[in-house]
């Protein structure tokens, strides 16, 4: 089933400009938490054991991610997607404005980090049912042979929300002082995130229902007993694909967190430079990345999603161990180079892979099956990935023993995607009839 251009098109653009604002929520965080919540909420530790405190933190959003796909990919699969998308979005501003007014350690001492932590699982709840939503109406709408260049948009919403948050950072960091924004001035993108969600909301409140989701809502209807719980569903007969989907995710998830936020730390507390350099690195490599990220999707349509995403794994695997040595040049060029290279090859995992993983489940369970195999990866691959490197870091003062935890994640991701089925150009009325088989 396919939708009229201007209808895609119209689908593509909300689902993009609300992910793009939840995910500069979230990558909001970790480049704080690199530069100042160490110093703003663990006063007390040293600086490389308060930035990995402030990784904690980060990390544990991550933790609440799967409960979140859980959650949210139970109703989207019974209720909708779209109405789980205005509420995920609306999780996600709330507490992100809410951070950008908390009292620091200095003013309410522990109680402090505490409200940090409950803030950031509502953001990790959140964005744990944005994801799987934002891609899925878009490829429900969207037709069998373009499927991985239109659903590569709403994963072109991460970098473009990426590019956000280091854009507003960086003007900061550029016309205020040290002082001045550790102060008061990193709270000034929290607070704009209120503004943000209005007008994500207002866009993604006109999207329309996913027209494959209402037609199986509408065939569930003739049925005596339809299914009550998705997820039990996803478990019970589709548990190879959410460990495909766990793998695949691997190395596209360890990689880009310590691209682009564990290297902050490298570059400001290992070799000294200016926060201004990470960041305006994070920010061309973000803008290339959005670039990217649509190729890689058309790519995909063409010569099929493994071979991209195989392509993209294998170079990142590669590149782990160039990684390093050229951020230790000091060179602005070279650090730039490395995080932009870094990034397209990050792209050519992360483009296909919101078609690929929709094409693995039926519509019934889509939602949660994309999002659990999405989410439950992200604690033992993304979410630790800054605080590992740190404290790989810290124990041997190098960048190799990093770059040999990129590769082995590569390692997993290969095996993962290569024990895959090709799905390019695959009808997700063929997943549906193939699913009810399986059954």
């Amino acid at each position: 089933m396919s939708a009229p251009a201007t209808s895609i098109k119209r689908v593509v653009g909300a689902s993009m400009i609300g992910t793009t604002v939840e995910w500069y929520d979230f990558f909001l965080y970790g480049s704080a938490a690199a530069l100042v919540f160490n110093k703003l909420f663990f006063p007390e530790a040293d600086p490389l054991v308060g930035t990995m405190l402030a990784f904690a933190t980060y990390a544990i959003g991550f933790v609440a991610r799967p409960l979140g796909g859980l959650v949210f990919g139970h109703y989207g699969d019974k209720l909708g997607r779209k109405k789980l998308l205005v509420l995920s979005l609306l999780l996600m501003g709330g507490a992100t404005f809410a951070m950008g007014l908390l009292p620091t350690y200095a003013t309410i001492g522990v109680a402090a980090p505490l409200l940090l932590i409950l803030l950031r699982l509502v953001q990790g709840f959140a964005v744990g049912g944005e994801w799987g939503g934002a891609v899925l109406i878009v490829s429900e709408h969207g037709d069998d042979r373009r499927r991985g260049f239109w659903a590569s948009w709403p994963q072109a919403g991460v970098p473009a929300g990426n590019l956000l948050a280091t854009a507003v950072l960086a003007v900061l960091a550029a016309v205020q002082s040290d002082a001045a924004f550790e102060s008061w001035g990193w709270r000034i993108p929290f607070l704009l995130s209120g503004l943000l969600v209005g007008i994500g909301l207002w866009i993604r409140l006109a999207v329309e229902e996913s027209p494959i989701f209402v037609e199986a809502v509408r065939k569930a209807g003739d049925r005596p007993a339809p299914e009550k719980a998705p997820i039990i569903t996803v478990f019970r007969n589709s548990w190879r694909e959410v460990l495909i989907a766990m793998g695949a995710r691997f190395a596209e998830n360890v990689s880009y967190y310590v691209i682009t936020a564990f290297v902050l730390v490298y570059l400001t507390t290992h070799l000294g430079m200016p926060k201004s350099l990470g960041l305006n690195a994070v920010l061309v490599g973000s803008a290339l990345h959005f670039l990217v990220i649509p190729v890689w999707g058309w790519l995909s349509d063409v010569v099929g999603r493994r071979v991209v995403y195989l392509f993209g794994a294998a170079g990142m695997l590669g590149w782990s161990f160039a990684f390093f040595p050229m951020l230790d040049a000091a060179s602005p060029l070279a650090t730039i180079g490395a995080v932009s290279i870094g990034l397209v090859l990050h792209g050519a995992m992360y483009g296909p892979q919101a078609a690929f993983f929709s094409e693995l489940f039926g519509t019934k369970v889509r939602y949660s099956g994309a999002s659990i195999g999405y989410q439950l990866a992200s604690i033992v691959a993304g979410g630790i990935a800054p605080l590992i490197a740190t404290a790989l870091l810290d124990s041997f003062g190098s960048g190799l023993p990093i770059s040999i935890y990129v590769a082995s994640t590569c390692v997993v991701t290969l095996v993962a995607v290569y024990l895959a089925k090709e799905t390019k150009g695959t009808s997700l009325s063929d997943v549906d009839r193939s699913s009810s088989v399986a059954a």
